[in-house]
């Protein structure tokens, strides 16, 4: 990330270019999407190899957690409040 740079440009940036790649590449049976919003934390140079590793493990994690039970216990942990809203759900699944 660049100086410069906010982070809701970041977001953007990495979700148009994934999804101009999923969808170029016809990775799901119906056209990729984002949604609007996005989360993002700062992580201190001393973390990242955890950060990476936590990452880089969780095709592995979901298995055993789903990804609303992970959230719901890191709003406890930390105090977060979520903010919900009611919104048709578009799952798209991957090919075969």
């Amino acid at each position: 990330m660049q100086k410069d740079q906010t982070i809701n440009k970041l977001a953007q940036l990495i979700k148009g270019e994934s999804s101009h790649w999923i969808n170029e590449n016809n990775l799901i049976d119906s056209s990729f999407y984002w949604q609007d919003d996005y989360w993002a934390v700062s992580v201190s140079e001393s973390h990242l190899a955890a950060v990476r590793k936590y990452i880089h493990n969780q095709e592995k994690h979901h298995q055993i957690i789903s990804f609303a039970d992970e959230m719901n216990q890191f709003t406890k942990k930390y105090g977060w409040k979520l903010i919900e809203e009611k919104k048709t759900a578009k799952i798209n699944r991957l090919k075969p």
